[in-house]
């Protein structure tokens, strides 16, 4: 009883910590090492009372000499395995580093085999199987190559499997039925309070004297009453050897589903991270356009391997070829955390103070993912300084560490890429769709990013090595946002192997104020000013800024005016269906289209061209400058399919 009372569930924390992203953290850190020590001794507790327990109550008392044999047994046992298996599975580490696949698969057999033997071996000295096994697991070599695979081949044999038949096991034996009368649940209530309290108040206490200040002693003690799977293992050893019986057990059982369950909601209100991005009204926003120093910053995120192709082609597209100033790209490989226990392994290896941090002092051979190798490969071509790290939390919190990273890097643009791919199989368009998890990452990050955001719609934007010359077709109605995807055509301009055509879009209604020359708009302005309409007046205006920011390209970006002919939605369309352009290039700002249906977040023109079913052939490349007192995207009304 006292074993089961005290054990802290060890996977079921480190679950825990992750997903609120505190495992990095210093609260986390200490929470992990106190239970694992708390483990170490649990299971040496639990051996002794499995040596001790003897029958329970039935049968023949054991004799008092047995269960020092038991104990000396299980002494020798561990020393064993510390002096001569340990440094034998180093070894084996080491043979299969050196092997690598050849003989690797040897290699696994090996350790599950000397799993099931130490597993005997305790059993049959008297001790439990799975002390045997726990023992031999601190044997095999962390951290590095062997045991990453290890956990590979079987965690999902494991978590898949086996755990959910020990846990229907565990459950077909705790009946709830047994706690009958106000005996009983007067009993369960005292047990989950001597339980809570017991670790609460106890670690609180001893945090205290260790100078750790309170509100982090009393998170601690909060995270180390957490039960969960060892909970469980303890409590069916003793109901196995009858020392608990079925009321006891059911109790037990619901005393550690109820504690565990409390301990999430309990940890953030205690200890909530405090809110990391600077969202108030006035805070400087990045973005390319005043980008005043002489390195332009970009963080670009990816799902999967297959995005690669895409943004190494506009990071090439991108790189100024003409001025001094460099790029610096930060990839961001954005990972689900899941359940497999390899996701909180990346959380300890690519979190910093519960944060991502951008990884620079490894060397290439050490990032065996194939997305930094990519990456790291293209950096080698010059002008580009890339910089990689890995988001690894849920979907829900995932903007949270974008929007850090942008923030702490003083990025000037994010580039997510879309939720939708287009593939070519057998020489039709087939679209894939990544997860609508991921469009609710992108839609968070449009509201909450300090800086620009651009949103990738691949439809086969891609080139290898040396690309052929690309043509990119920017469409300007106006405002900031289109204002910004001009100032990053610019960038592009710059390329010699891209070609930047600017069509400046255009209602009927508006051509006539808007078909005047610079001269002749001057002249026009001087000598009829009062008489002219406010907001020609101020389309004028931004026409002539048009045409000067075109002409410091000296040739390099083409400047035309479309006048539509019936609907503005129509000229977009035959603009995306030509395929005259590799790259259509938007701002995601209000334009004069009727609907907004399929993708609202993209924005009106971006929406259309993101569509899957009008036969857009382009890519598309949709940007939202976030203003200085922006803190949230336009609300999209989707019943009504209108913009308040």
């Amino acid at each position: 009883m006292g074993v089961a009372l005290s054990i802290t569930a060890f996977p079921v924390l480190a679950r825990i910590l992750a997903e609120l992203k505190l495992l990095t953290t210093g609260v986390g850190e200490t929470a992990m090492a106190i239970a694992a020590i708390n483990d170490v001794v649990a299971w040496i507790s639990l051996a002794l009372a499995v040596a001790l327990a003897g029958n329970g109550g039935d049968g023949p008392s054991k004799s008092p000499l047995i269960s020092i044999w038991v104990m000396l047994s299980g002494v020798v046992f561990v020393s064993f395995m510390v002096v001569a298996v340990k440094p034998a599975m180093n070894c084996v580490a080491r043979r299969w580093s050196s092997q690598h696949e050849a003989g690797g698969e040897a290699y696994v057999c090996l350790t599950l085999g000397g799993v099931l033997v130490a597993s005997f071996i305790t059993d049959f000295i008297g001790i439990h199987a799975i002390f045997g096994a726990f023992v031999f697991g601190l044997t095999v070599p962390k951290g590095g190559e062997f045991s990453g695979r290890l956990i590979a081949r079987i965690e999902d044999f494991v978590s898949c499997l086996l755990l959910p038949l020990y846990f229907a096991s565990s459950g077909l034996k705790t009946d709830v039925a047994k706690i009958n009368g106000a005996e009983a649940w007067g009993l369960l209530v005292l047990v989950i309070t001597a339980a809570s309290a017991g670790k609460i108040i106890g670690t609180f206490a001893v945090a205290m004297m260790c100078k750790i200040p309170a509100r982090e002693s009393i998170t601690l003690g909060v995270l180390m009453n957490t039960k969960g799977l060892v909970e469980l293992i303890v409590l069916n050893i003793g109901k196995d050897k009858k020392v608990l019986n079925d009321e006891a057990f059911t109790i037990l059982v619901l005393m550690a589903i109820f504690t565990t369950f409390l301990t999430t909601p309990a940890v953030m209100a205690i200890y909530g991270p405090p809110r990391r991005l600077s969202t108030a009204a006035g805070h400087r926003r990045h973005s390319i356009s005043n980008n005043s120093s002489d390195e332009l910053r970009i963080l670009a995120c990816i799902h999967s391997p297959t995005n690669i192709p895409s943004l190494i082609n506009f990071i090439e597209s991108t790189r100024s070829t003409t001025k001094s100033s460099r790029l610096k790209v930060y990839i961001t490989h954005l990972v689900e955390l899941t359940e497999r226990s390899s996701s909180i392994i990346m959380v300890r290896r690519w979190r910093k103070n519960g944060l991502p941090f951008i990884n620079r002092l490894r060397q290439v051979t050490e990032l065996s993912n194939q997305v930094a190798l990519a990456f790291q490969a293209y950096s080698q071509l010059g002008r580009v300084i890339i910089r990689s790290a890995k988001a690894i939390s849920s979907l829900a919190t995932m903007h949270e560490d974008i929007c850090h990273v942008a923030e702490e890097k003083m990025v000037a643009m994010i580039v997510l890429p879309f939720h939708k791919r287009w593939r070519k199989i057998d020489g039709q368009d087939e679209v894939e769709i990544v997860g609508q998890g991921w469009r609710g990452v992108n839609r968070r990050v449009l509201e909450e990013a300090p800086c620009s955001v651009a949103v990738l719609v691949d439809r086969g934007y891609s080139g290898g090595g040396a690309p052929a010359v690309q043509n990119v077709c920017i469409l300007f109605f106006s405002g900031p946002d289109d204002w910004e995807a001009l100032e990053l055509g610019g960038r592009m301009a710059e390329h010699p192997a891209v070609k930047v055509a600017v069509i400046r879009m255009m209602t009927s209604s508006s051509s006539s104020s808007s078909s005047y020359s610079k001269g002749e708009r001057q002249s026009f302005n001087n000598t009829a000013i009062t008489n002219m309409n406010p907001l020609a007046e101020k389309e004028n205006d931004e026409v002539g800024e048009l045409e000067e920011f075109i002409s410091r390209w000296e040739g390099r970006m083409e400047l035309t005016a479309k006048v539509a002919a019936n609907t503005i939605e129509d000229e977009i369309l035959a603009i995306g269906r030509s395929g005259d352009y590799n790259l259509i290039i938007v701002g995601k700002g209000l334009c004069q289209v009727a609907q907004l249906s399929e993708h609202p977040e993209l924005g009106p023109a971006g929406d259309l061209l993101a569509s899957s079913d009008l036969g857009i052939v382009s890519s598309v490349l949709v940007v939202q400058k976030q203003l200085f007192s922006q803190a949230k995207v336009p609300k999209i009304n989707l019943e009504e399919d209108v913009i308040v």
